[in-house]
């Protein structure tokens, strides 16, 4: 049994978080102190005789003084509590008390009548399972009256296996606290809904203030009034100003305070100096939600990076969300709601999409692009500094908004990119994701403090396998947005090209061609002369065939007939087609970008950039379309002996030894091909004759592994003379005694599988064939871990080269099935040993006759911390 700490002060600082209530509020939890007492009688006063007879099971009108003493002084270790704060008033606590010198401990709750059914109790039971595990303890009990409904509900829905009985009016129950598959559904599923609800509060506020209103033109709190107003939006408005009785019309009042109505949301827009104070008159006022359009914080540093930690950290601890700083806003399109809290003057046009970027300058340029496109929006939000609400927010808000079809991203940097693999894994199987991110190669300041370096192999890996639809430009996430949001998906790769040109026909079967697209016979071309009927039917007869699943239509508008003509026919003719249901338009009307009024489909204005769209909707409908994929988990693995290998592991990564190395990979099924090293050239002759002539003999050392060009290997080496003759050979080009003799495999083609630890999307699998022209080139593919079957078979047919593997040239196919089996059992190895940080099984040779693993190194090191736990908002660096 771990003891306890003599200092009731000294708790992990990981058992703090931020916390989302079901309700879209936000409460701090953070385990108990001794000063905290004071605050736990006023808790306690607060409460109702009712839920104080729940909890102790008779009456107990006040705490005495040797029970407050117990109450807060633990040791974190067999005694735990934990509370859960708004403002300064402790509203919930949670504790578990370890049962003599077992693996159990007794859990119980208490919620302050007012903050009952939020959803705290769920989540105080999961913090306090966290913390119990990480202390050695496996189960909990608790004894809870029978009429205590509620409760015995917050341990059953937790997701563990729970039993229960019932004696003298007391429900007895036990349950194992290890995470359970259900387990993190359940928290994952309120995560969701509770995350969402929060981004719902924010964006149907029933009423604004806006903080540093002005009747100045050229004040940013001008802007913000101005455009409230021009959008109608739905509640009331109410400006700020401590100087004028109105502002455009409006009464206007001195501070948040004097406004005698609720308020939901507030826009600030006041310099950075002047916040703390309108942030105390939020937080007092009871404000939901704060968009702070304000700079001069983290992008700043310094002092601005330490304000903008202190305000989310001030906010979130009263149950609020904060938008910025340094933001552009947010908006709504919602008839209901017509909200337009942004520095841009005009509220789209509504549509099916919403927008999250970073940048608050190049928000106003979205908007106005998307305007101009004919793109409508759902939402929009624009976060600025990304101090709390961020892209991961917003994710999850859209998921289930009935509004949302399409959800586009411009990322500039990660907050939390494990969380963001794991949530658009989920949603992009049932709302298409287009994304442009940049900030390869740098990270702006305004979010630098605020983001996680990411590798941009990880974020390739990631796009991939999520079927996340990357783009490059913000031109290219218009085009695609447009096809998406207008046009259905399509069921295949088959194109009919339909024009009035065939220069400009040829140009688009070229480009679809290049973008993974099939033609599905040549382009059809109904001449220059071609009047609007004669257009349209042509579209129509193409539509209606069997063998196409999309189609892209040019047009170079004649002299004589107005090009308002060939739409509105093109238009009439697709309109009562059921293949219009089902195969998406895309054109090229020259001269025309958007979505022409009198055609209703997305023009490009070149064939290239349709064809592009269209390539990169098809591939992900196909994505979408393709089965998800299932686990697999391999025979015959041991993690329990593999763990064994690996204690203890240290405070930085280390290389395995080859002995240890073999042994964890025997735990996993895989198998070296028999070696040896030896330090001298008799031994090696003899080790050779135990292994079976003829062998391979290596160089030893760092500069010889992977690289065949410097002939650090010895092939077919078939008699004792010529064992001696390697191993001198080997022993004088690298310097040490020391060689590697080996039992020969099969010929076949050399290629790697491996494991990395990216530290910001988790462990990646990797595959590629082996050669310094593969590296040199970058051919090497990679899918995150955990890895599916189709994630496996994808992998290794991701390679350029790996048409080598399957019967190049008429060379016989090799054996992908043991390829595949070896990528499981890595795969296993990640998902069961954190503590492997980087695997590289190379050279595998692989041929009809199975896959021969010859090499192997490992490195292992503290686990880095993944996208598991109770749930949390993400902690801004700096803080504790």
């Amino acid at each position: 049994m771990t003891r306890g700490t003599s200092d009731p002060y000294d708790y992990p600082k990981g058992w703090e978080a931020d916390v989302v209530l079901s309700d879209g509020g936000t409460v701090h939890l953070r385990p108990i102190v001794p000063s905290d007492a004071d605050a736990l009688v006023a808790f306690h006063a607060r409460l109702s005789d009712r839920t104080r007879y729940l909890r102790y099971f008779g009456p107990y009108p006040r705490i005495p003084q040797r029970d407050l003493e117990r109450f807060t002084t633990v040791d974190h270790h067999g005694r735990v509590a934990l509370i859960a704060l708004l403002g300064h008033d402790i509203v919930a606590v949670g504790r578990y008390e370890r049962i003599g010198e077992t693996g159990s401990a007794e859990v119980a709750f208490t919620v302050q009548d007012e903050h009952q059914k939020r959803g705290l109790g769920s989540i105080l039971l999961e913090h306090l399972a966290a913390a119990a595990r990480e202390r050695g303890i496996g189960r909990f009990v608790a004894d809870v009256l029978a009429e205590n409904g509620g409760m015995i509900h917050v341990f059953r829905d937790a997701g563990y296996q729970v039993r229960s009985g019932l004696e003298e009016g007391v429900v007895h129950l036990e349950f194992a606290i290890e995470a359970t598959e259900e387990s993190v559904v359940v928290a994952r599923s309120r995560e969701q809904s509770a995350e969402a609800r929060s981004v719902h509060n924010l964006l149907h506020p029933r009423s604004v203030a806006v903080i540093g209103a002005s009747a100045d033109p050229t004040k940013i709190g001008y802007a913000v009034l101005e455009h409230l107003l021009a959008a109608n939006f739905a509640g009331p408005v109410f400006p700020v100003n401590a100087e004028r009785g109105s502002v455009r019309g409006v009464r206007a009042y001195p501070t948040v305070l004097d406004i005698p109505d609720p308020v939901d949301l507030a826009v600030v827009a006041v310099p950075a100096g002047s916040v703390e104070e309108v942030l105390d008159a939020c937080l007092a006022k009871g404000v939901r939600a704060l968009v702070v359009v304000s700079a001069g914080f983290g992008e700043t540093g310094g002092q601005g990076l330490d304000a903008e930690r202190a305000l989310v950290g001030a906010a979130r601890a009263h149950g609020m969300r904060v938008v910025g700083p340094n933001a552009l806003g947010v908006l709504n399109t919602h008839p209901a709601v017509r909200l337009n809290a942004t520095l841009a003057p005009r509220l789209p046009r509504r549509g099916r999409a919403g927008f999250f970027c970073q940048s608050g300058a190049l928000g106003t340029a979205i908007l106005a692009d998307a305007e101009d496109r004919g793109l409508g929006l759902s939402t929009f939000v624009s976060a600025g500094n990304r101090a709390d609400v961020s892209g991961n927010d917003l994710l999850q808000y859209w998921e289930t908004d009935p509004d949302t079809d399409v959800v586009l991203l411009y990322l500039e940097s990660f907050g939390n990119p494990r969380k963001f693999a794991r949530l658009v894994r989920r949603l992009a199987r049932v709302k298409p994701i287009v994304a442009v991110k940049s900030g390869r190669n740098a990270v702006v300041p305004a979010l630098a403090a605020t983001s996680v370096p990411v590798d941009e192999v990880g974020v390739q890996a990631l796009f991939e396998q999520t079927g996340l639809i990357r783009v490059e430009t913000l031109a290219q996430l218009f085009d695609v947005a447009l096809l998406l949001t207008h046009q259905p998906l399509p069921r295949g790769r088959r194109i009919a090209v339909v024009g009035n040109s065939s220069a400009i026909g040829l140009l688009v079967a070229d480009a679809a061609l290049g973008y993974g697209l099939e033609l599905a016979g040549d382009p059809v071309d109904v001449g220059a002369a071609a009047g609007p009927a004669t257009f349209a039917a042509a579209v129509a007869e193409s539509l209606r065939r069997t063998d196409v699943d999309a189609l892209i239509v040019v047009f170079v508008p004649p002299l004589a007939v107005p090009g308002t003509a060939y739409a509105d026919a093109v238009r009439a003719a697709v309109a009562g087609l059921e293949e219009s249901r089902h195969k998406p338009i895309a054109s090229t009307f020259l001269a025309v970008e958007g979505i022409p009024e009198n055609l209703g489909i997305p023009s490009y204005p070149s064939p290239e950039r349709a064809a592009l769209a269209l390539g990169q909707v098809t591939r992900y409908a196909l994505w979408r379309a393709a089965p998800q994929g299932s686990p697999v988990r391999p025979a015959g693995v041991d993690p329990k002996t593999a763990a064994t290998l690996l204690e203890p592991v240290g405070d930085r990564p280390a290389e395995l030894d080859d002995e240890t190395v073999r042994r964890l990979l025997a735990c996993y099924g895989i198998t070296i091909v028999p070696y040896r090293r030896v330090a001298g050239a008799e031994d090696a002759v003899a080790a050779a004759e135990r292994l079976g002539l003829p062998v391979a003999v290596k160089a030893t050392g760092e500069r010889f592994w992977r690289r065949t060009d410097l002939a650090g290997v010895r092939l077919d080496v078939a008699t004792a003379d010529a064992v001696r003759a390697a191993y001198t050979d080997l022993a004088e080009l690298s310097g040490t005694a020391e060689v590697y003799v080996q039992r020969m495999a099969p010929k076949g083609i050399a290629c790697g599988i491996g494991l990395q630890d990216d530290p910001s999307f988790g462990t990646l699998v990797s595959f590629g064939l082996s050669g310094v022209l593969s590296d040199l080139l970058g051919d090497r593919a990679y899918r995150a871990v955990p890895v599916t079957d189709a994630d496996a078979a994808a992998l290794l047919l991701a390679p350029k080269a790996a048409p080598l593997l399957t019967g190049y040239a008429g060379a016989e196919p090799a054996d992908l099935a043991a390829l595949t089996d070896l990528v499981y059992r890595v795969n296993a190895i990640a998902e069961d040993l954190p503590q492997v940080r980087w695997l590289s099984l190379e050279p595998i040779l692989v041929s009809a006759q199975g896959a021969f693993v010859t090499g192997a190194r490992i490195t292992v090191g503290p686990p880095s911390r993944g996208d598991t736990g109770p749930r949390r908002l993400r902690t801004l660096p700096g803080q504790t």
